[in-house]
């Protein structure tokens, strides 16, 4: 059967034999004689013809039906598939949303936490040695002279390294030195049961975990300041710094019992093998960046493994010369980071080192009471910090100018011990249990400081943070070298604890409020390069 189209070229009418059974639909066309172009027709062309068949017709009809069925088809399947997979996924976020824990954190919180635990395991391989040092003075049969100096050792490599990491911490980013650090403070942690036996060697070991502890702080800061908004930091800085009273907690009750069993040797072995494990672990957690005052941070380009040793060095000269010194130290708010953190870290390192034999001598308190009681400042550290972090970035967020909340955290943080610590001098007939709960509530106030001054180095500069931290933190280290030493010669000298513990923290503590509150600015300060 055809369909019949005839075109008279003279008349220019069209005909065609129409089928009423059937519909239109896609057909094949031939033109004899000569191809049709447009209308008006040529007078030339005397006839074409078009054909189509009806059974082809009904033929591609039925192919078409198949085809859109099939489709349909298809699509019904990956709907149904979809929807399965999304039931699949509801019954899965109720079954497995909780392992792993972190698995739908945020990355710039996985990078935090495990920023904190680093910290954590920061300050047990520092306090060990304190606990450890008892049962190897027995052993190698060294006098208190000889104690001192092997504990010691460890602040002449913090003090030593602060500057250094806050320059590398900038030149090769936070994370890198951050690494390296645990890395290296780990190893020398392990080596501290080989070489124990040879003085030399055991000093150093302690220096080098001093240097790789000490390069930390600064990393941590650069990691915050490029990764943290302002509105979210005192939390972060609270959390990450936080994890050194959580360390000093854990390092002080787990050595004991530790040393106990297997021997002093274990403290410095399963803790050296937690930070090794830590660094293993840290190569798979990511890092984002998170603009800063509107405006990506750009991240350290520097990498010396792509470059000669000639040219590295040549960078690494040219980013050290780079850094704006002398702005620094023309800026008031940079002097009076420095001096308060040198006044905190007085009654920190102080406290931290005496309140032990402060507890059994001046208390009466055993020697396990005396364990006990100095694990509560840090315990009780670990609350205040959240309740700290929590108040000052609500008051951020609510629109109180962040140098009035540092200010105001960190007036907390100084004037709290030292009230604490005038009220335990005075002859006012405390039972020792009060004057621990007096002392220990006054410490954890302290830890305000983590909302104040040790978040002003990402306020002013979130470029060179880590710089300023280990400028602040050199100075900051100087007590545990001096001011430790000190306190012993003053009780020798004055035998009251009043005098020799408590009075220099109380003025340092006045003073450093005064200063604070006087010079103090979180104002983002620029810090141009002044030749």
């Amino acid at each position: 059967m055809m369909v019949k189209l005839t075109l008279n070229p003279d008349t220019k009418i069209c005909c065609y034999q129409d089928y009423p059974t059937q519909k239109a639909s896609i057909f094949r066309a031939s033109i004899k004689y000569q191809y049709l172009n447009a209308l008006p027709i040529n007078p030339s062309l005397k006839k074409f013809r078009v054909s189509c068949s009806i059974k082809q017709r009904e033929t591609e009809n039925a192919e078409e039906r198949r085809r859109i069925l099939k489709g349909i088809k298809v699509d019904d399947e990956l709907e149904q598939k979809g929807l399965l997979e999304a039931e699949i996924g509801e019954k899965k976020v109720g079954f497995d949303w909780n392992w792993p824990p972190w698995k739908n954190l945020p990355q710039r919180y996985k990078l935090i936490g495990t920023t904190s635990l680093a910290f954590i395991i920061c300050n047990m391989d520092k306090v060990n040695l304190s606990i450890a040092i008892i049962p190897m003075s027995h052993e190698f049969g060294w006098n208190s002279s000889v104690a001192g100096l092997v504990q010691s050792s460890f602040f002449w490599g913090y003090a030593l390294s602060q500057l250094p990491g806050g320059w590398l911490a900038k030149v090769f980013g936070g994370r890198k030195v951050l690494e390296v650090g645990v890395l290296a403070w780990s190893l020398a942690t392990v080596l501290v049961p080989i070489l124990a036996g040879f003085m030399p060697g055991l000093i150093l070991s302690r220096i080098l975990v001093g240097i790789g502890e000490g390069v930390s702080p600064s990393a941590a800061t650069d990691l915050i300041a490029r990764t943290i908004p302002i509105e979210e930091r005192s939390r972060a800085v609270s959390f990450v710094f936080g994890g050194l009273s959580v360390g000093s907690v854990l390092g002080l009750l787990l050595a004991p019992p530790l040393i106990q069993s297997y021997g002093w040797e274990s403290v410095f072995n399963i803790f050296g093998f937690l930070g090794v494990t830590w660094f293993l672990g840290f190569q798979f957690v990511k890092e984002d960046q998170h603009p800063i005052n509107g405006e990506l941070l750009s991240w350290p380009k520097f990498d010396s493994w792509s470059n000669s040793w000639n040219s590295s060095l040549e960078e690494l000269g040219d980013s050290l010369t780079d850094v704006p010194w002398k702005a620094f130290f023309k800026s008031k708010a940079v002097w009076a980071m420095i001096y308060v953190h040198f006044c905190g870290s007085w009654g920190h390192y102080t406290c931290l080192s005496w309140l032990p034999t402060y507890f059994s001598d001046k208390l009466n308190l055993n020697l396990t009471e005396a364990a006990w009681v100095s694990v509560l400042p840090p315990l009780a550290s670990v609350l205040v910090t959240t309740a700290a972090s929590q108040f000052a970035d609500n008051l951020i967020s609510k629109g109180v100018e962040t140098t009035v909340v540092r200010k105001i955290c960190q007036t907390i943080a100084f004037l709290s011990p030292a009230t604490c610590m005038i009220l335990s001098s005075l002859d006012l007939g405390l039972s020792p249990w009060e004057v621990v709960i007096i002392l220990t509530s006054g410490l954890a106030l302290s830890s305000f400081a983590l909302s104040g001054l040790y978040c002003t180095h990402q306020d002013i500069s979130p470029e060179y943070a880590s710089i300023l931290l280990g400028i602040t933190n050199t100075i900051g280290a100087v007590p545990g070298i001096v001011g430790v030493a000190l306190t012993g010669y003053l009780l020798d000298s004055t035998h009251s604890w009043g005098m020799s513990l408590f009075a220099p923290s109380i003025f340092f503590y006045l003073t450093g409020t005064i200063v604070w509150l006087a010079f103090a600015s979180s104002k983002p300060q620029t810090f141009s390069k002044i030749d």
